[in-house]
């Protein structure tokens, strides 16, 4: 299962939260979002657990949490949805009339 963090304090590293995930099971993979320009935290992440159950305990567990003075918000992480893509930031649609100027 795959889970989303939020609310995560800036200095936290991977390692430190796979351990923390770790006390409720096997981390199969743990991914601190990180800023591309200045490579700081972003303040959330994913974890994937491959035990459902285990996983869940930890969402139950920790959603909602203290974690260095912040509080954090643990969830089972949403597939992002298809939106059919192929328009990226061109503004143009299949049936628009204006003409494309470059």
């Amino acid at each position: 299962m795959k889970i989303f963090i939020t609310g995560l304090p800036l200095e936290v590293g991977e390692d430190e939260l796979t351990a923390v995930f770790g006390d409720f099971g096997q981390v199969k993979s743990l991914r601190i979002i990180k800023d591309r320009e200045t490579n700081q935290s972003r303040g959330f992440g994913f974890v994937e657990m491959p035990n459902d159950d285990e996983a869940r305990e930890a969402i139950k567990r920790m959603n909602g949490g203290d974690y260095n003075g912040n509080r954090i918000k643990v969830a089972e992480a949403q597939d992002k949805p298809n939106t059919g893509g192929g328009n990226a930031g061109g503004g143009f649609k299949r049936n628009n009339t204006r003409e494309r100027s470059f």
